[in-house]
């Protein structure tokens, strides 16, 4: 039986392609405040509507579009997916391209926008790298990629051998055993008569 939380829930486009056109429209209000501003014409700060009011309109325009296309999208395939923003991104793109008034302009800025936010979405959509778990903390995550990338302490020993820091117990035991061996010294036995050598060369 499927899980509740792998079940789609629909999402309301007409608002979000509402308030996706009020931010945009206003990015656009400054885009074309900018563009009346740098005009060689004096001009009033009514131009921004007037002269330059286009501007505002193709950014509310491709906003609002992309928002309710890639929400209306997702609640008709019931899959929330790249290729919703997409579908979003070409429909928006297109919008971008009716100010040039040809075919090639609209199929092109569609296809064009289409490709960029269907390809950043599937990445990751986030210019820090791939978020596989958005709901997972960050340090929680870290610390258990690290909790899964120790390599228990024997594993290693068998791997690199002993030495250079790294020391598994009963190392001080093994390493007397084999200066006795190797070199007929035993240390253990030379340090318990020292002691007594002392204790009689004293006063």
């Amino acid at each position: 039986m499927a899980s509740q939380d792998n079940v789609y829930q629909p999402k309301d486009a007409v608002t979000a392609g509402i308030k996706s056109s009020l931010v945009t429209g206003a990015a656009g209000a400054l885009v074309s405040s900018v563009q009346n501003t740098l005009t060689k014409q004096n001009v009033t700060a009514w131009g921004i509507f007037t002269r330059t009011g286009g501007t505002i309109a193709v950014f509310a325009a491709m906003g609002g579009t992309y928002e309710f296309t890639k929400l209306a999208s997702a609640n008709l395939r019931e899959k929330d997916d790249s290729w919703n923003t997409a579908i979003g991104g070409f429909l928006a793109g297109s919008v971008l391209g009716m100010r040039f008034r040809t075919i090639p302009a609209v199929l092109g800025y569609g296809a064009g926008l289409a490709v960029f936010l269907g390809t950043f979405d599937y990445t990751g959509g986030v210019l820090t790298g791939y978020e596989k778990e958005a709901d997972v903390d960050e340090y929680e995550r870290k610390q258990q990629l690290r909790k899964n990338r120790r390599v228990p302490i024997q594993e290693t020993i068998n791997d690199l051998g002993e030495g250079r820091g790294v020391y598994g117990s009963g190392y001080e035991e093994r390493r007397l055993e084999r200066i006795k061996r190797n070199y007929g010294i035993d240390i253990l036995a030379r340090e318990s008569v020292l002691p007594r050598q002392r204790d009689s060369a004293e006063p």
